[in-house]
């Protein structure tokens, strides 16, 4: 067997650099890093030798460097991915938020923290987090629930057993998730015979499980018998890339469709079989199809509270759930019958097995009625005072007006993302949402990494002021790297998501928006001077219709547009005919008569909810 000697360091980069995807792409398109003490002489040193056989950048802060990995997965649905290296400590713990990010949205990204010595021979060494009673425990051990692989590499040939193991998990569509390799500093850097074969390049397929036949036939006679049906599209139908399969299938058996925050964009707004976002943030068209289904289908979802309404949404008398999943985990999930595959092939064997197309009950133009009041929701409002302050709704309604079939929305936590899954209407592919982790400053790194994946496209990345404050960093990389994206950023001086909805469960203002916390003075924060000290171009809007000419002057710069307008904090983007209660506990005691109200609702409220079939 012929050998080659290398650093483990050297053996991880070289063997990343040779795995392939099915279109002759290498898997791992590149790895971010900061460098540490921890990771810096080992893996550094192997990177710097690698040069553009896998090459690498340098980001900000850990987190967000693995939030642009993510997003850029999940723009390629998942056909490739990215690495993130850290050093050990901070620089390691900063990126469990991102490895739960994927973890909850199901995306691959490999981690590399740097971890302790394996040798123990300098133990405690800087950053080291000593357990009092395991040895054998690091910081990096935080990773373990977050990570759907986790292994520590203490020996050189771990490698040998952990990298295959890992590009398992990240190409397996049931097991596809974060993988984290902590690596012993010590250990990047011994010297090990490992065979040359094991650097030959492979080619992962990513495989399209068939769904048992018995369940397809059990779940075609619950359609045949059902007489109001409604498909639930789920962000598996994209990974899957059955999107074309799904509008096949709804157009052919007549079934609607109604959208996750994942799924949505499986089918373009303007398909006719297309009725809206689903749930808590749902339109009025789908909310009305969802209550009286007396068949749920849902592909590719994993049935979250904002898609159920906190399970009271799906309230016919004797409704049945199916559940079409590639992971069996989700396809039993609330009693539904499954069928675990694939949603693409599960779709084609479930057509066939239906055979003579079918036609359930429901309204054509009720999702045309929905859409006519989106468009005037939307529109900006005429003869308003000079202290008007712009809705998101009117903010959404601007950038909308100013899209084209190849522009991608994107954004992340707070009012946004219930606003957009309401109220944009995007083409095929045009909407890129992380909302499985609701991650507050995901929005810029993401924006970042959805532009990486898909150059050709216009990325526009929707952030508040307070996910804008807890990270921004990122945009001095996108600057640098000529990474062009346009920001809109709605400044509404504090948390006003939060705000109105600690009001609507009878609270007092308190802590959220800026005017309500225990400060000396109200910041002024001067956000078109940020972002241009840290080389975008940046401007402030005065109004909706400034707006909209900013958006179409960002277009072409070839360095990222962030554009700050002032909204109002307090009404939101208004519901427009949709929206469904969401579960949220309300205090079962209490001195203020407007949370003793909301309890009385609650309580009320709770008597919907359907948990178990």
């Amino acid at each position: 067997m012929s050998t080659i000697r290398l650093t483990a360091a050297q053996a991880m980069v070289r063997y990343l650099s040779a795995q392939m995807n099915e279109d002759g792409e290498r898997f791992i398109d590149g790895v971010w890093a900061i460098f540490g003490h921890g990771n810096v002489a080992g893996l550094g040193e192997a990177l710097e030798r690698a040069g553009n056989a896998l090459p690498t950048w340098r980001g900000q802060n850990e987190q967000t460097m693995a939030h642009t990995a993510i997003a850029y997965a999940k723009a390629k649905k998942r056909t490739r991915a990215m690495a993130v290296t850290s050093s050990i400590g901070p620089g390691a713990t900063n990126m469990v938020t991102a490895a739960a990010l994927a973890h909850v949205n199901r995306l691959p990204v490999l981690l590399i923290p740097g971890d302790v010595f394996a040798n123990r021979a300098p133990d405690p060494v800087l950053q080291q987090v000593e357990d009092f009673d395991d040895g054998t425990v690091s910081a990096n051990d935080c990773f373990r629930p977050v990570s759907r692989y986790f292994d520590r590499i203490s020996r050189p040939e771990h490698l040998l057993t952990a990298l295959p193991r890992a590009f398992r998990v990240m190409t397996d569509p049931a097991a596809c998730g974060p993988v984290t390799l902590s690596f012993c500093q010590d250990t990047q850097a011994e010297a090990f015979d490992y065979p040359e074969s094991f650097f030959e390049p492979k080619v992962w397929r990513v495989r399209r499980p068939e769904p048992d036949s018995r369940d397809v036939a059990d779940v075609a006679e619950l359609i045949r018998a059902a007489r109001t049906p409604v498909l639930v599209c789920g962000g598996g139908v994209i990974y899957s890339q059955a999107e074309a399969t799904l509008a096949d299938f709804a157009t052919r058996h007549g079934i609607p469709v109604i959208e996750t925050q994942a799924g949505k964009s499986a089918l373009a707004q303007a398909h006719p079989m297309n009725f809206g976002a689903a749930g808590v943030d749902g339109a009025e068209s789908a909310n009305r199809l969802a209550e009286t289904a007396d068949l749920v289908i849902g592909v590719g979802t994993r049935f979250q509270d904002f898609t159920t309404g906190s399970w009271a949404l799906f309230k016919a008398p004797g409704r049945r759930l199916v559940s079409i999943n590639v992971q069996g985990f989700d396809a039993a999930k609330h009693g539904a019958v499954g069928v675990v595959g694939d949603a693409k092939v599960s779709l084609e064997r479930l057509s066939a097995a239906l055979g003579a197309d079918k036609k359930s009950a429901f309204d054509p133009e009720a999702r045309l009625n929905w859409l006519a009041k989106v468009d005037a929701h939307c529109s900006a409002r005429q003869n308003v005072p000079q202290d008007y302050l712009p809705l998101d709704a009117e903010v959404i309604g601007a950038v909308q007006r100013t899209s084209t079939e190849n522009t991608i929305a994107m954004c992340a936590a707070g009012t946004m993302p219930g606003a957009l899954k309401l109220l944009w209407q995007a083409p095929e592919g045009g909407y890129h949402m992380e909302y499985g982790y609701s991650c507050m400053g995901y929005e810029i790194a993401g924006a970042m990494g959805v532009k990486l994946a898909q150059p050709d496209r216009d990325v526009v990345c929707f952030v508040g002021d307070g996910s804008y404050m807890m990270a921004n960093s990122e945009l001095a990389t996108a600057v640098m790297r000529r990474v062009p994206f346009t920001v809109v950023l709605t400044d509404n001086r504090g948390y006003g998501c939060i705000t109105r909805l600690q009001m609507g469960t009878g609270g007092a203002r308190f802590n959220n928006l800026y005017a309500d916390c225990n400060v000396e003075q109200q910041p002024e924060i001067d956000f078109v001077a940020h972002a241009a000290a840290m080389g975008a171009h940046a401007v402030k809007a005065k109004d909706i219709a400034d707006l909209e000419a900013q958006i179409v002057a960002a277009r072409n710069r070839p360095v990222p547009t962030v554009i700050v307008i002032d909204t109002d904090p307090l009404h939101g983007p208004g519901e427009g005919g949709g929206g469904h209660w969401w579960d949220v506990a309300v205090p079962e005691v209490s001195e203020r008569p407007e949370v003793n109200k909301a309890r009385e609702d609650y309580v009320e409220a709770l008597k919907h909810q359907n948990l178990v079939e």
